[in-house]
């Protein structure tokens, strides 16, 4: 029997739509899904709740549930992560509140920045145990990872595992329907060009029967830029360097060294940047899920459609020699985006089929673009570093690179602040020298 392990899924709505999505997978037919989570409870709850989709859905699925994660991944085919290392509390709130003590905000905290920086520390530990278990017991497996900071973790397994790995994220597949929707313009029928790194990748091309979109939304972004909306610093990143990014504009906010800043505070306002947005998100869903508990899991007509996730299409064309079209997070080391580092993660066009994954080739980034990702990719290849070596000079360098950290302290406050950051941190790091 073929299997897919999936990897941190107490995490059950995502459980939900990324396995519900491979139950109308024909492919799959008596496959197993192997659930593993370190917390019982919320393994039970998933467990039930996939047990009730099957039943519906695809009875030929089988789906089983274990806290041993060796066992889960005994001779899966694919693996499926989305593990969260420390949880809100303690790390994202420790993630917050100790920079926050030194004038540094932050809106998400998952990417770069000073709580993307200890979100990869606490991560690639347990990213190498689970490698680890997967060259013992199913060394030929794919992993597909859905965990951020997504360039540093995939980063890390691509080049100091030997597990095949794809990172993929959502801001590629809804970039462009997004930007649309915005500014009251027909979706259908565009041809786009989408590369970059995650959360920095960039709209290079978008046309409609061969004509150039830009000159168009370019011109109904400035027209709105007069109202608040959502999008106010992806459309100041645009005006400013030309080019649309994927992520939203609370990521990007804090990405960049112009936008929060405390001799600025009325940047804040002006661009409407939520500060403190992911511990708000990070309670909001743990009160909605104590709400959504008892229909998420008793429900036994509990009803699910196909999602956007690449993950079950990713899996169907491996199975199928279909091909499958979407943006991956591969290394860069063939130069597929010429002027960005070869130990950078880029996220360029892929393609799935039989043979695995295909990175597709794009050549040099408009110079201006390429420059804010090297911003980026320092402060990542230097947490990376810093995770293999085990050296805190090399924490302090990351957050020192990073364009919104190096612009706000001093590099002794910075050095104050990550020493802080470790102590707090406690058994969630290991030990640093």
């Amino acid at each position: 029997m073929s299997k897919i392990t999936f990897i941190g899924a107490g995490s059950t709505i995502f459980a939900k739509n990324v396995l519900g999505d491979c139950m109308f997978v024909s492919a799959l037919e008596g496959f197993e899904f192997a659930l593993h989570d370190i917390n019982e409870k919320r393994l039970k709850e998933s467990e039930q709740m996939l047990l009730n989709l099957a039943k519906q859905y695809n009875p030929s699925i089988t789906i089983t549930a274990t806290l041993d994660r060796k066992e889960a991944l005994t001779n899966a085919k694919y693996v499926i992560n989305a593990i969260q290392v420390g949880g809100y509390e303690p790390s994202t709130v420790i993630d917050f509140e100790i920079p926050k003590k030194y004038g540094l905000r932050q809106t998400i905290g998952d990417t770069i920045g000073i709580g993307g920086i200890f979100r990869t520390l606490r991560t690639i530990p347990a990213m190498l145990d689970i490698a680890n278990d997967m060259e013992e017991v199913c060394p030929e497996a794919w992993l597909l990872n859905y965990t951020n900071p997504m360039a540093t973790l995939t980063g890390f397994m691509l080049r100091y595992t030997n597990i095949k790995t794809i990172g993929l994220c959502h801001s590629v597949q809804i970039c462009t329907d997004h930007l649309y929707k915005a500014l009251d313009l027909d979706h259908e029928g565009i041809d786009e060009k989408i590369a970059g790194i995650n959360h920095m990748a960039w709209l290079l091309e978008v046309k409609k029967d061969g004509k150039d979109l830009y000159p168009e939304i370019k011109q109904r972004a400035k027209e709105k830029q007069a109202e608040k909306h959502e999008d106010m610093v992806r459309f100041e990143l645009m005006n400013k360097f030309g080019y649309y990014v994927t992520e939203s504009s609370e990521h990007n906010a804090e990405y960049h060294p112009y936008f929060i800043k405390k001799n600025y505070p009325e940047l804040i306002d002006r661009f409407n940047i939520p500060l403190d947005e992911y511990p708000r998100r990070c309670i909001k869903q743990i009160n909605d899920w104590e709400k959504m508990r008892e229909s998420m899991v008793k429900d036994t007509q509990l009803s699910h459609e196909r999602s956007l996730e690449y993950g079950s299409r990713i899996i169907e064309a491996m199975e199928t020699n279909e091909p499958f079209k979407f943006g991956g997070n591969v290394l860069n080391d063939g130069g597929l985006i010429s002027n960005l580092s070869r130990k950078a993660v880029v996220e360029v066009p892929c393609v799935a089929d039989r043979n695995g994954i295909i990175p597709g080739y794009i050549g040099e980034l408009p110079e201006q673009l390429a420059a804010l990702n090297r911003t980026s990719i320092n402060t990542q290849l230097l947490t990376i570093e810093a995770a293999v070596s085990l050296k805190k000079a090399h924490i302090y360098q990351a957050a020192m690179l990073d364009p919104h950290t190096s612009a706000e302290l001093s590099m002794d406050d910075i050095i104050a602040m990550c020493d802080e950051l470790i102590e707090a941190h406690g058994d969630w790091l290991p030990e640093y020298k």
